[in-house]
This record gives structure tokens, C-alpha cells and sequence, in this order.
């Protein structure tokens, strides 16, 4: 936000001025003003909204949360704006389990706190956040970070009580109590909460259905303009703004930061520097994701030929890692571990550069969990994570929950095998050096298997080329 004269006006106390990075070029307001600002305003007539289609599902979560711990009191904070320079802060978000456990989503307050306060028979929960100011405090008009004046009408205890079918309070009414247990402090109940989110509910999955279809589309602008992108000196800016557009036009944002890796950055697994050229004859691998307005968001990548065309060096690496997907895909199953989806793509990863003499070792010898591992030169990270409200979901799910727990119906995640043949690497032939190719896909486990929520977007070699020809005429 850029700030200009007439948004650097101060309130009456500058007289005794506080200590903090605006100070100084602060202006007082006249008398005048702060005999007039508070008269003069119509009437705020409140309608209740109908709740959200949400509530029904966080307040079930609220129940299972409330039965893992009878008898405590629990504190889960929404979190406070965070600074991203001097007096300008980061677009809030609240934290997840917060989102999660009141259906408050895009649209939360920051330094909201949700309390479990313990009962003979469970919790009464309430929700406390900052009212809005009475047009007659100078918090309207003079507090930059709050007010309504600045920032926009904010919502109104009564408003939330009925969107969310929870009860509200003033936050100013939360105090602290000794032995109570808060988000983030307490293990256990950071581990629960986390690990509730296992296993989606119907909305959640909606929702992620949801948020791939705009992921899609965003996917489609961007295979649209990677002429423009080409023409372009930081062409991979141009993919990550197109992107970027089409996030914020239909849900909240992106989930994470997107990746546009075009040529050897392709083969750095976070690049989000995104300064570099789109050339003609390389791949540019993209990894975005768009979140909706709930917060539940959509992990793909796609890795394309600029000019439309796979060379016969890049085709088969890429149909390499397809088939390491596809062998990914095969071993979910309700039942199986995990990991063992991880085992099935890196079986295929170890047995190609076996075969293509990248290795030391056999394929099978490289596969040992103790002494193996040579393939994993060319594919460093794991094949699948748990997707949801946030983009690696349920991360302080215990082991045995996560890397060694059972799929089981309801459960998302991904699939994202990759080879990677960074720029010096010597291992590999000269030809090789500099591609790095990942396919990663959005998958909901259901009882009668696997279900790729990402399917309808082009994968394999053929289907890549036949879309970039059809989108860019």
C-alpha cells in the first residue's frame, strides 16, 4: 500500500506522541475536525447473514476437538498481522486450525481468539475478536491498521454470531487462565488439531474440487501467453503474473509461492525467484496453485515445452516421470501405507537411471533402504504430501499418522514425482544437463480407489503438445 499526504494525518494525542515508525510524519488534526467527525453518519441498520455453508462442518470439528480434551480449557488464536516492512504488514491470514475449527476463512479477523471453555459435559465455545468502533472513538478515524475510515467496515459480534452459529465476544473481554492449553504452545493440542484434518469432510473436498478447477483455468492463461512471456527479459515474471491474476479474480489468492522454472531452473525445486528467461527448445516447469476463498488450495504442476514441441531427450524424460506417476497412482489403495506410494515412483525413478547408466549400482541395490539411494541425486523430495487448508496439510500429525499411516477414504494428497539433471552435474550426459521435469497431481482417496481431481488437466507428452497447440492457435 503506498501511503500519501492524506493518509498520514494523526489523531489528537501527537502532542505526547508514541514511540512507533509513523510518528514523525504525522500531522494533528484540527479542531475543527475532531469537532465534526463523529456527527453526521446515517443509521447502520444490520441484517443478519443466513450462516455459511461451513458452519455445520466446523462445529462438528469443534466436537471432536472438545472430546479429545474434557475437562481443559483450549485456546486456538486466529494470529496477528505480520510486519512486512516499517508500518505496512502482510495481507492477514489466519492460521489454519483457527479457519479450520470456526469456518471463519479469507474473510477472519486478526488477533481473533477461539476458547474451548470446559463443562460437565464438554465446552461452551465462544469467539472473540475486535468489535467494530462506535463512529465516536478516534480508533474510527485515526488508527490505520483497524479503522474503519482506512480500512473499510469490519464485522460486527452479532453479524458473526450468526454466520458462523457461534457465540461471540468482545475481545477485549479474553483473559488468559493458568493451565489452559493454546495452539502452538501445547503439543498435544497442535498434534490434534493437525491430525483432524486427516481425513476431509465433504465441504473440504468440494472445496479443493473447487479450488483445481481455477488452478486449470489459470494453467490455460498461461499456455495463452508464454509468447508474451518469451518476448519478455523475466519471462517466468509474466508466467507467475498471469497466474497470479487469475488467483486473485477467482479465489483468494495463490496457496504458496508459484514456481516458474524455465530451463536449469527447473531443476531448483523451489525457485520462486522467478527472474529468468523463457526460451525457445527448454521446458518450463510450473508448480501453482490457486486457494480459494476458503482457504483450501490446489498443488499442480505441469512442466511444458516452450515451443510446443518436446524434444526427443526432454520427451523421454517427461514420459519417465509420468510413468512414475502412474505407478504412484496405482499403488493407492485404501489400506497401504503411505509411503509405499513414494516407493512405487522411486522404483521406476531407480530402474531408468539404472538403465540409463546414471548409477553405480543396480536398481535393486539402490533401492535399499540402508545402503541404496543413489537415484535420489535426481529426485530429492518425497513423491506425496497431505493437501488441504494448507498446501503441505497436517504437518505436526504424528509419524505413524503421516509417513507411515493407511490411506484411508476422505484423505488428499499429491502425487509429484520429478528428475532433475541440474546444469553441472557430470553424472549424466551433456544433453540431459539442465532439464528437470515434475507431474504433480491432486489425488482424493475414495473407497473404490484413487480419484485424480486434477485428471482433466493434460499429462502425458501427446495431450501436453495438443494443448498448447489448441490454446495458442
Amino acid at each position: 500500500m503506498s501511503t500519501g499526504e492524506n493518509d498520514t494525518i494523526a489523531d489528537e494525542t501527537v502532542e505526547t506522541p508514541v514511540e512507533n515508525s509513523s510518528t514523525n510524519r504525522k500531522q494533528p488534526f484540527p479542531q475543527g475536525f475532531l469537532d465534526t467527525i463523529s456527527t453526521g453518519w446515517a443509521e447502520r441498520p444490520e441484517t443478519l447473514p443466513a450462516p455459511r455453508a461451513q458452519a455445520p462442518y466446523a462445529e462438528r470439528r469443534r466436537a471432536a476437538v472438545s472430546a479429545a480434551f474434557p475437562g481443559k480449557r483450549l485456546v486456538i488464536p486466529a494470529g496477528s498481522l505480520k510486519q512486512r516492512s516499517n508500518d505496512t504488514d502482510y495481507v492477514f491470514r489466519a492460521h489454519s486450525a483457527f479457519a479450520h475449527l470456526t469456518g471463519w476463512a479469507s474473510d477472519a479477523e486478526p488477533d481473533s481468539v477461539l476458547v474451548f471453555e470446559p463443562t460437565d459435559d464438554g465446552h461452551d465455545v465462544t469467539l472473540y475478536f475486535r468489535e467494530r468502533a462506535d463512529r465516536t472513538t478516534t480508533e474510527f478515524y485515526a488508527d490505520a491498521t483497524v479503522g474503519e475510515f482506512w480500512i473499510g467496515p469490519r464485522p460486527s459480534l452479532a453479524g458473526v454470531a450468526a454466520d458462523l452459529q457461534l457465540a461471540t465476544a468482545h475481545l477485549h473481554e479474553f483473559a488468559p487462565v493458568e493451565g489452559e492449553l493454546v495452539l502452538e504452545e501445547d503439543e498435544t493440542l497442535t498434534r490434534v488439531v493437525s491430525e483432524l484434518r486427516l481425513i476431509k469432510d465433504d465441504f473440504e473436498i468440494a472445496e479443493m474440487r473447487r479450488a483445481v478447477e481455477i488452478t486449470a483455468q489459470g494453467f490455460d492463461d498461461l499456455i495463452r501467453e508464454l509468447p508474451a512471456a518469451v518476448a519478455h527479459a523475466r519471462g517466468e515474471r509474466v508466467v507467475e503474473g498471469v497466474f497470479h491474476r487469475r488467483a486473485r479474480e477467482d479465489g483468494n489468492g495463490e496457496g504458496y509461492d508459484t514456481i516458474a522454472a524455465s530451463g536449469p531452473h527447473a531443476c531448483y525445486l523451489h525457485w520462486t525467484r522467478n527472474d529468468g528467461a523463457v526460451v525457445p527448445g527448454d521446458l518450463i516447469l510450473v508448480d501453482a496453485g490457486v486457494e480459494a476463498d476458503s482457504l483450501y488450495t490446489a498443488d499442480i504442476t505441469r512442466t511444458l515445452p516452450v515451443s510446443g514441441t518436446f524434444t526427443e531427450v526432454q520427451r523421454r524424460v517427461y514420459e519417465t516421470v509420468r510413468e512414475a506417476a502412474d505407478a504412484a497412482l496405482a499403488a493407492a489403495k485404501v489400506g497401504v501405507r503411505f509411503r509405499d506410494v513414494h516407493a512405487a515412483a522411486m522404483a521406476v525413478i531407480a530402474e531408468r537411471t539404472a538403465e540409463w547408466g546414471f548409477l553405480p549400482v543396480t536398481a535393486e541395490e539402490a533401492l535399499d533402504a540402508d545402503k541404496g539411494g543413489q537415484h535420489r541425486r535426481y529426485m530429492v523430495h518425497g513423491t506425496s504430501h497431505h493437501l488441504g487448508i494448507d498446501v503441505h496439510d497436517c504437518a505436526q500429525a504424528r509419524r505413524e499418522m503421516y509417513y507411515d499411516g493407511i490411506l484411508t477414504p476422505g484423505m488428499v494428497f499429491t502425487i509429484e514425482p520429478g528428475l532433475y539433471f541440474q546444469i553441472d552435474d557430470l553424472t549424466v550426459p551433456a544433453e540431459l544437463r539442465g532439464i528437470g521435469v515434475r507431474i504433480e497431481d491432486d489425488i482424493l482417496m475414495t473407497e473404490d480407489g484413487p480419484v485424480n481431481l486434477s485428471a482433466g488437466i493434460p499429462r502425458t507428452a501427446d495431450e501436453v503438445e495438443a494443448w498448447m497447440a489448441r490454446l495458442q492457435g
